[in-house]
């Protein structure tokens, strides 16, 4: 009965009758499990696995809102034998809007610092510095621009294609790149290359993928995909029980 109250508080004004929230309390296993961890009955919580993401998140969003001043978005980590890169947005926003961008690479920047990373944001896009500048490139520099004003503690750089933002070799034909180092954390410039992009490292490249992190949720929920082994689920277990330790959620 808490668990219908605590819904019903929250979609009685977005169509959504007392006998609705009774509804999903009884037979939705999402709800009922990011009701667990709202009200702090549990820690944590990973679902998915036999439901797409897209629809897994809608479910929690019924529950949980976005942390304040940040946007909900997929970060893959992928463990290379170069080194560990962190890719955005993988999962939610088709095609973000530059302030979108500044947001996520805020936000990566924050997880890379949590999980012990030097951050170094780089804009990926087909053109490298205005060469070939196309309309497909213009909110990747703008959302650079953006970080500019905002005046963020970490290197970013951008647009570049990911050879010049990986490969320190290209530093001399570029001396005004502001990266000390090979960028960690890739932004895409929308959902289908980010998510190509991942699905090709892990299908070809001999990469370790852990994720997609659900990022700015405002609870340690992770969702795992489609297709995820036990190994999959259960880093995701592991990044969202470090999560709850070390994050201050807002508690209700």
């Amino acid at each position: 009965q808490r668990y219908s109250d605590h819904i019903y508080k929250r979609l009685q004004r977005k169509g959504f009758l007392k006998r609705d929230c009774d509804r999903l309390i009884r037979t939705n296993r999402i709800v009922f499990g990011s009701c667990m961890v709202d009200l702090g009955d549990a820690d944590a919580m990973v679902t998915g696995v036999t439901r797409t993401f897209s629809d897994t998140l809608e479910n929690i969003k019924y529950v949980i809102d976005e942390r304040p001043g940040e946007i909900i978005f997929g970060l893959t980590i992928a463990v290379t034998k170069k080194g560990t890169v962190f890719i955005a947005d993988t999962n939610v926003h088709e095609y973000p809007t530059a302030e979108n961008l500044a947001d996520i690479a805020i936000s990566s920047a924050r997880v890379a610092k949590t999980l012990g990373f030097t951050p170094r944001v780089a804009f990926l896009a087909h053109s490298t510095f205005g060469k070939p500048m196309s309309e497909r490139s213009v909110h990747l520099r703008d959302a650079r621009d953006l970080l500019e004003k905002r005046k963020v503690d970490f290197e970013f750089e951008g647009e570049m294609q990911p050879d010049v933002a990986l490969n320190p070799k290209f530093k001399t034909i570029y001396p005004f790149s502001k990266l000390s180092a090979p960028a960690n954390i890739l932004i895409m410039p929308a959902i289908h290359s980010a998510a190509i992009s991942t699905k090709l490292l892990k299908e070809l490249g001999g990469s370790t993928l852990i994720g997609p992190l659900l990022i700015g949720l405002n609870k340690p929920i992770e969702i795992a995909t489609l297709r995820s082994k036990v190994s999959d689920i259960f880093n995701m277990a592991a990044i969202a029980a470090f999560s709850s330790d070390v994050i201050k959620y807002k508690k209700n």
